[in-house]
């Protein structure tokens, strides 16, 4: 019998974030030079971090997927914006980001999500930009229950057949699958 894992229940889903980049960050009113990371949290204790820019200065970037289990309780994210130095690690500037913002009824699963939210440093003042997209991600035992296989002679193309999510339109990435039967 395997342990109990927290992405074979339902009311966890798997959060791929993809940090980008920050703008104008800033630290007592100058110009950060260096040494800038991001660390994603979901709750206290499911947080992962990305590599540390060393170069961007004021305009980091990192363009790293950070992938992390999320409770569908959950109502906020939250990002923070990290400077390193040899000794102390200080704390930039962070966002909270409504989970809101990228599930829900208008959203389906798998949609990626652009987002970019104003970062507050600790004292509440605004302090620059951070840029991420987002993707929910069901866990996969369930997203293995979603699929629709269309048979070979319902399409005209001589390829094998489709497995594609199961989708209550019938548009899935602009191909209008219901007229591609023979008739």
């Amino acid at each position: 019998m395997s342990p109990f894992n927290l992405t074979e229940t339902s009311s966890f889903h798997t959060l791929e974030i993809t940090v980008l980049s920050c703008e104008d960050l800033r630290m007592n009113g100058r110009s950060v030079k260096k040494n800038s990371c991001v660390v994603v949290r979901t709750d206290p204790l499911n947080f992962r971090e990305t590599t540390t820019d060393t170069e961007g200065g004021s305009y980091p970037s990192w363009d790293q997927k950070l992938t992390l289990d999320m409770s569908i309780r959950e109502t906020c994210i939250t990002l923070q914006v990290h400077c390193r130095t040899l000794s102390v690690d200080r704390i930039i500037g962070s966002a909270r980001m409504p989970v809101s913002d990228f599930m829900g009824g208008y959203f389906p699963e798998g949609y990626l999500s652009f987002l970019s939210y104003r970062l507050k440093d600790p004292k509440g003042f605004e302090n620059g930009i951070i840029n991420v997209s987002v993707r929910l991600r069901a866990p996969e035992y369930l997203a293995r229950k979603k699929k629709v296989i269309l048979p070979e002679d319902k399409c005209s193309t001589s390829r094998p057949a489709l497995a594609l999510p199961a989708m209550d339109g019938k548009n899935y990435d602009g191909v209008d699958w219901y007229s591609c039967s023979k008739y």
